[in-house]
């Protein structure tokens, strides 16, 4: 470990342990990359998202009450449902018509159940592939849910739900326009989730299942947005993050920690998730438009060029801010990259210098290139070391 490491780790230890945080010197710290050695990061991505207050005396008693609200959450939402469903059938003549599956009333809390179904089958089929370039999410966590994997239990789980339920024979699909498009299989080459990863056996749990569980209580606690593809790929490295800290204290509780800080991230973000909002001043289609717009300002010859081929910011931003770039780079570059975005004092405002400056960086393949050969470029994006790209999207903003 080199001094110069050395020095900022002590730099940020020194910064966490006053009484109170000054935030200001933890973003400019944070900015140029926070050091993963001692739960750095950790302790600074809850403190960025606003899951810890800047008042370290208050930090222990807030984490026990969110971790036993998250608990209650489990209780309510997973396992209470669950219960019902396995108790369905044990006592036949207890059941009303306002209990029955079969009640056609839209309010019923089975009409509920089979809805949340059909949310949860696309949550089990994104969760299952993410980030497949590493095997992480798919080996047993350390920590399992005791609530739920407890072997007195008789209740349904998640995956029991997923085995189980009536809509496996479909693929369901929510775009972000929040329409549920379900075809059946024989129309759809779309792999089965069920059997691309082996299931576990009973007591055990991979990490992609405690991510599934995060998206579906999110989900059924905002059912004005509940879930859109894409918010796998933001969940993920906020919990990969707090699963490997290398306090197992803090470890142990990573499934609920990653629920807030998920949640307070979304809060910030989630316009770009809801369609009817595209074109307002919070919407996605203005960012991608700001994006053109910085870019004209800092290379014109560039952005004619791109208008000329009618490469339209849709093409290629559109993924690049909704999920953070993690689509883009290796996770642990996107980890990298989120320290500087959640320090960002404007939230966010950077992501659209960091869009721009991957642009600036491929011009001279962008000038040469015709329409086919540049939107490859921009799919698929070449140049993988982000601290070149983090250090030109500083000199872009430096030079306004």
């Amino acid at each position: 470990m080199s001094s110069r490491h050395q020095s900022r780790i002590a730099d940020f230890q020194d910064v966490l342990r006053e009484p109170k945080i000054a935030l200001g010197k933890l973003r400019e710290l944070s900015f140029s990359g926070i050091p993963c050695e001692g739960g750095l990061r950790c302790l600074c991505w809850k403190i960025l998202l606003n899951y810890l207050p800047l008042e370290r005396a208050s930090w222990t008693s807030i984490l026990a009450k969110q971790r036993e609200l998250y608990s209650q959450f489990l209780r309510e939402m997973i396992i209470q449902p669950g219960i019902a469903k396995a108790n369905l059938g044990v006592s036949r003549e207890d059941v009303t018509f306002e209990d029955h599956p079969l009640n056609p009333n839209p309010d019923s809390r089975w009409n509920t159940y089979f809805k949340d179904n059909e949310v949860l089958l696309q949550i089990d089929k994104d969760v299952r592939r993410l980030c497949p370039d590493i095997s992480f999410f798919q080996r047993p966590t350390d920590y399992p849910c005791l609530l739920i994997l407890d072997p007195q239990n008789e209740f349904e789980t998640l995956r029991k739900r997923v085995e189980q339920t009536t809509l496996k024979s479909q693929t369901v699909a929510k775009n972000r326009s929040g329409v549920t498009n379900m075809s059946s299989p024989h129309k759809s080459p779309a792999p089965n989730s069920l059997s691309e990863y082996q299931v576990l056996p009973n007591g055990c749990e991979a990490h992609w299942e405690v991510v599934e569980r995060i998206l579906f209580i999110y989900a059924k606690l905002n059912p004005g947005i509940a879930y859109v593809q894409g918010m796998n790929e933001i969940v993920g490295p906020l919990y990969y993050t707090f699963a490997t800290d290398p306090n197992s204290e803090w470890k142990e509780h990573a499934e609920a920690d990653t629920f807030f800080c998920f949640t307070n991230l979304m809060s910030e973000i989630r316009d770009n998730f809801i369609k009817s909002l595209d074109d307002s001043q919070c919407g996605i289609t203005y960012k991608m438009e700001k994006v053109y717009s910085t870019l004209k300002e800092k290379d014109v010859e560039l952005y004619l060029k791109l208008q000329e081929q009618n490469i339209k910011p849709q093409f290629f931003a559109f993924r690049w801010l909704t999920l953070l770039l993690s689509q883009e780079f290796l996770l642990p570059d996107v980890i990298r990259i989120w320290d500087t975005l959640f320090a960002d004092d404007n939230r966010f405002d950077f992501l659209l210098l960091v869009c721009c400056a991957m642009l600036v960086l491929i011009r001279e393949q962008l000038l040469g290139g015709d329409f086919t050969l540049n939107m490859r470029l921009l799919q698929d994006y070449p140049i993988t070391d982000v601290h070149h790209i983090l250090q030109k999207a500083k000199e872009l903003q430096d030079s306004k």
